[in-house]
């Protein structure tokens, strides 16, 4: 593990200076793609990708039950 820490410390050295020396054009275009990265992971998993399993089951051994069951007996299981 001590071998890495230089190697890590050398990989965040790289993107700190790249990021730092970048041109406001460089930066405005990460913003964008931060921004569009929240979007698509936590606006649209609030929307569109309800939890199902808390909704429908009231405690964690009826919700693994469940998840077995869809694993185990799957249509796509042809074995």
């Amino acid at each position: 593990m001590k071998n890495n820490i230089p190697l890590i410390s050398a990989l965040l050295s790289f993107y700190y200076e790249g990021f730092r020396n970048m041109s406001g054009w460089g930066k405005k275009v990460w913003i964008i793609i931060i921004i569009k990265l929240f979007i698509m992971f936590a606006v649209l998993k609030l929307f569109f990708f309800p939890d199902f399993l808390q909704k429908k089951y009231d405690n964690e051994k009826q919700r693994s039950e469940y998840v077995r069951d869809q694993l185990i007996n799957s249509p796509d299981n042809h074995d």
